[in-house]
């Protein structure tokens, strides 16, 4: 019997198809039945006949630790046995602590085998018997439960117990259990973060470079008056820098044009040379005599006309950041 105990639970442990059919965790029960006392002789002497068989019952009270496992406890009384021959009786009662394991066969019902130990105490009592006794008895058990939804079950069972103050004990009966869950978590909602876009206006920044009379050189200029415009391109790698030529009005719009144009090349040469930028971040364009700056009429306006706008335009720049969000 002891292997038996030992073999069933383990056989149901290493199985990984065993399911509970129900999710809340705690439950508790009652069960009545009927208990069969065998082997009264060894537990009382000189009684000549007994009921075997007896009206029993108890109370239990579990905790579903696993799909598949239980631990379960209670009271159980397992008969009043009277003796025929004189005026006494043989009584069990005890606790139960077991092991519930079950098997899953759909979602409302599940086979379960129980196996753990009862500690005991008994009497006999009558005309010439007066014994007692209590200690710890070998108990297994198996039944069938079903779910009628996820917080009331029924059960039908058989447990043995074993060596009960001398005595063998079978219970068989149903039980009634009623299942909860644990108390609802406390849930710490996880932050909630939005983006949170800002535009940044950034205004143009401009140089002009000064051209001689009919000329396409570089006539002043000094590398610290490109730094801003090197920081720009540094900064933001989609900004550009656009190099305009112009020209006074002396000569031909079409020699002008072309003139100017030769200018802002030559400006955008030395710029992407001193920068090391590529040719398609720093353009230029030529607009010959079409936008003066100051009157054609005089030596000082025409010199002003003769000119190179470098300009790095105004651009708005999206700056994207992680907000709590209310």
């Amino acid at each position: 019997m002891k292997k038996l105990l030992l073999v069933l639970p383990l056989t149901l442990a290493i199985s990984n198809i065993v399911n509970a059919a129900t999710d809340d965790p705690f439950y508790a029960g009652a069960r009545v039945g009927v208990s069969h006392i065998s082997d009264m002789d060894k537990a009382v002497t000189d009684v000549t006949g007994f009921n075997n068989d007896n009206f029993a019952g108890g109370i239990f009270m579990g905790y579903q630790i696993t799909p598949w496992f239980a631990v379960e406890g209670g009271y159980t009384h397992l008969g009043n046995a009277k003796l025929k021959d004189v005026h006494g009786s043989y009584e069990a009662q005890g606790g139960d602590l077991v092991g519930k394991f079950s098997y899953s066969l759909n979602n409302n019902i599940d086979l379960f085998l129980k196996a753990g130990s009862f500690y005991y105490d008994w009497n006999a009592i009558g005309a010439g018997v007066n014994n007692s006794d209590n200690g710890w008895a070998a108990t297994a058990g198996v039944g069938a439960e079903y779910f009628i939804n996820n917080n009331i079950s029924t059960r039908v069972e058989y447990q043995y117990y074993n060596d009960v103050g001398g005595v063998d004990i079978h219970f068989g009966g149903v039980a009634f259990v009623y299942h909860w869950g644990a108390p609802a978590p406390v849930i710490v909602p996880e932050p909630v973060y939005i983006d949170q876009v800002t535009v940044e206006k950034i205004d143009p920044i401009t140089l002009t470079v000064p051209f001689a009379f009919d000329s396409t050189a570089i006539t002043t200029g000094d590398a610290k008056h490109l730094v801003p415009f090197e920081e720009r391109l540094n900064a933001h790698p989609d900004n550009t820098i656009i190099i305009v030529g112009h020209t006074d009005s002396r000569g031909s719009e079409s020699y002008n044009m072309q003139l100017s144009k030769q200018r802002a090349e030559a400006v955008a040469k030395e710029i992407r040379a001193h920068l090391n930028v590529s040719a398609d971040r720093v353009l230029s364009e030529g607009r010959g005599e079409l936008d003066p700056i100051a009157s054609n009429d005089t030596e000082a306006g025409r010199a002003a006309n003769r000119r190179v706008d470098i300009i790095a335009p105004a651009i708005e720049v999206e700056t994207v950041t992680q907000v709590l969000a209310e």
